[in-house]
């Protein structure tokens, strides 16, 4: 898993404070911005996440490129509404020899791993039978509309790849490119960092905090599962019952040793 911070709206903080400000001050922009000091934004911004004004953090948002993720990670990553997505496409992208994801509780167990790799081994030549039978059916339909081989063939190919990639597992890689505004941030935050979200998204989304973290401390001070963000734990007898230890490496995250 590779997690990268593309862009992201400069100087977060200040405006997340000029946008605060604004609401209570009939001063005028630039005015109000020129004025906000480091000491001041901080203070400011604390302010706000301590009362919960989340509304002016959607003016500030993180745009993250995410690669070595499976297809089950990603599906859950996009159940995350108001965000923008754009994704490595398998119906353009040839997968043939595609990487997977391998589970820890699989790669941890001999037996368990010989036979997931023998599957993913199976399903690569599965997933190249069925796309070399379709290009030479497409192929000759290509042609039969008058194009020449060559581009018969290619636009063959691109045709089985969308049909040929049905047989591609949950674990098959992908890679994304992500966009959220810092609302948006808490509530993914909230979600997958808990210690009940799936191992895969869950460590996605730790690394993207600690991103966020690093660029917005004072922002994302507070920032992380629900148990961090509101003091309590709404899973009830499902709770991990780990308050302390989870509390505490939020708090850490992304401070620099």
């Amino acid at each position: 898993m590779n997690v990268k911070l593309l862009a992201h709206t400069p100087e977060p903080e200040k405006i997340i404070a000029t946008a605060a400000k604004l609401c209570y001050s009939s001063s005028d922009i630039e005015s109000l911005k020129d004025g906000l000091t480091n000491e001041k934004v901080e203070s400011f911004v604390a302010m706000l996440a301590s009362i919960g004004h989340e509304s002016v953090m959607e003016h500030v948002s993180f745009t993250f490129g995410i690669e070595g993720i499976s297809r089950a990670c990603s599906h859950q990553l996009v159940r995350h509404r108001i965000a923008s997505y754009s994704q490595k496409s398998q119906r353009y992208v040839n997968e043939n020899g595609f990487e997977f994801i391998t589970p820890p509780e699989i790669e941890a167990d001999a037996e368990a791993k010989a036979e997931f790799d023998k599957q993913m081994a199976n399903l690569t030549e599965s997933y190249n039978k069925i796309a070399d039978i379709l290009t030479q059916k497409h192929t000759k339909t290509f042609i039969e509309q008058g194009f020449d081989e060559k581009e018969a063939r290619s636009k063959a190919r691109k045709k089985a790849n969308e049909d040929a990639r049905f047989v591609l597992p949950n674990a098959c890689e992908t890679k994304i490119v992500v966009t959220m505004n810092v609302r948006s941030l808490f509530n993914f935050f909230k979600h997958r960092c808990c210690n009940r979200a799936q191992w895969e998204i869950k460590a996605v989304a730790d690394e993207m905090l600690r991103i966020c973290k690093e660029v917005a401390p004072n922002v994302f001070k507070n920032a992380g599962p629900s148990c961090v963000m509101t003091g309590r734990c709404p899973e009830g007898k499902m709770s991990c019952g780990k308050f302390n230890e989870v509390t505490a490496f939020y708090k850490q995250l992304g401070t620099k040793v």
